[in-house]
């Protein structure tokens, strides 16, 4: 059956990307290949997904680097999903990842935007049981 695969996140550095995502996400470094021309096959996902992840391309070019931090136009691109919302929030405030708001309920669960190291907007979400 298809599925999405990987999602691209275009990135400034690539060490700096890793760090960000494994140290303060604690998400797993699923690969790390070097490839020609300086460029790196680097994936990251939450611990225990099964499929998808995140493929961090470092951008190359002017074009792709004013999009680094601004790859959805302001709008959340990106849900963290969570089976306990209050121990990864403090998980993640203690990496000093920025929250731009307190934790709200929703009618489907609850919620609070973050920001990456380079300003993209995400969610960390613990979905309402159905």
């Amino acid at each position: 059956m298809p599925h999405i695969g990987l999602t691209v996140l275009v990135v400034r550095d690539y060490d700096e990307a890793i760090a960000f995502y494994v140290n303060a996400l604690g998400f797993d470094l699923r690969e790390d290949t070097a490839l020609p021309d300086g460029k790196r096959w680097v994936v990251v996902a939450p611990p225990g997904a099964r499929e998808g992840g995140l493929l961090l391309a470092r951008a190359d070019g002017e074009a792709e680097e004013a999009r680094v931090g601004d790859q959805t136009g302001g709008r959340v691109g990106w849900f963290l999903n969570t089976d306990d919302f209050g121990r990864d929030h403090a998980r993640m405030l203690a990496a000093g990842v920025v929250f731009e708001e307190e934790p709200r309920r929703e009618a489907y669960g609850t919620v609070a935007v973050f920001r990456d190291l380079y300003g993209n907007r995400w969610d960390l979400i613990q979905l309402r049981e159905q």
